[in-house]
């Protein structure tokens, strides 16, 4: 049987992992990125270069992107010569970037009034997810179009849950979000606890990991900071972004989030220290610098 030609847009610390493996299931793939030279191992694999988004998504089924900012996708999605204005009708357009759940429902609704139809399908999970195909993908918008999609978002991650409507997939990160910048300010504090008590943080990471306490991101990026490592499996900038687009939906439904304001403040510290282009795991620098 024949696969579904798929363009794929955006190929950096994420996306070339995840192009990779759609190349590596045997799907036709063509690839844009902004900066070619973050392409140059796909296209050695057998992606296929094109110029531009439009470019891409002519003669493809299905069109992936994963991009930085709700501006970008606004841009790519929206604008005179974007995807919307390429895609053949009977097209799917998987927008994978952590981005506007009100975003998301427009460009579905464009979508739809042209015969397209348009998932939001954030993803959770970093480089190293992305890199064994383990991301946790969480889907909105038509559900045919989802179970459609589905054999080809499974090469990609390992768990793949359709939350709802147009929308639905990006309002689900953000809750991923929330947990992830509260749970990192209740790590940090517990590293700067450790380390003014006298202890060996690296060696009360070996208990309170595997306790009550462990999480994703206590075993996977406490170990990084630790080792002075924060090359960026996820940027500092772009959580930033998460947090803002995570409040002003909060604040559409007239809800508080105190605890995410907070980290919102530490992680901004962190950009004006110039550190916007560092993962995420940064910000425990700032419990673990902390002078006496």
């Amino acid at each position: 049987m024949s696969r579904e030609k798929i363009a794929f847009i955006g190929t950096g610390v994420m996306g070339s992992s995840m192009a990779g493996h759609l190349l590596a299931a045997g799907y036709p793939v063509s690839v844009y990125n902004r900066t070619r030279s973050k392409a140059e191992e796909l296209l050695e694999n057998g992606a296929v270069w094109k110029d531009s988004p439009h470019e891409a998504t002519v003669g493809a089924d299905v069109v992936i992107t994963i991009l930085g900012y709700p501006s970008d996708v606004e841009a790519v999605y929206l604008g005179s010569t974007g995807i919307l204005s390429a895609l053949h009708s009977d097209g799917v357009a998987i927008d994978m970037t952590t981005s506007s759940p009100l975003l998301a429902g427009i460009i579905a609704e464009v979508g739809a009034r042209r015969g397209i139809s348009v998932l939001d399908a954030p993803v959770s999970g970093g480089d190293l997810g992305a890199r064994d195909a383990s991301l946790s993908i969480m889907v909105g918008g038509d559900q045919a179009a989802y179970e459609r999609s589905l054999p080809i978002l499974e090469v990609m991650g390992s768990n793949i849950v359709y939350q709802g409507a147009a929308g639905a997939g990006q309002h689900t990160k953000m809750c991923n979000q929330i947990a992830i910048a509260g749970g990192m300010v209740a790590i940090g504090e517990s590293l700067s606890y450790a380390k003014r008590s006298g202890l060996d943080p690296a060696t009360v990471l070996q208990s309170i990991s595997a306790g009550a306490a462990g999480s994703w991101t206590m075993s996977n990026l406490v170990p990084r900071a630790l080792q002075g490592d924060f090359a960026p499996g996820f940027f500092v900038k772009h959580f930033l972004k998460d947090m803002k687009i995570a409040i002003e939906s909060a604040e559409e439904m007239e809800l508080e989030l105190p605890g995410i304001e907070l980290a919102k403040g530490l992680f901004e510290k962190l950009v004006a220290e110039g550190a916007k282009d560092e993962g995420t795991q940064a910000l425990f620098r700032l419990f673990l610098d902390e002078k006496d």
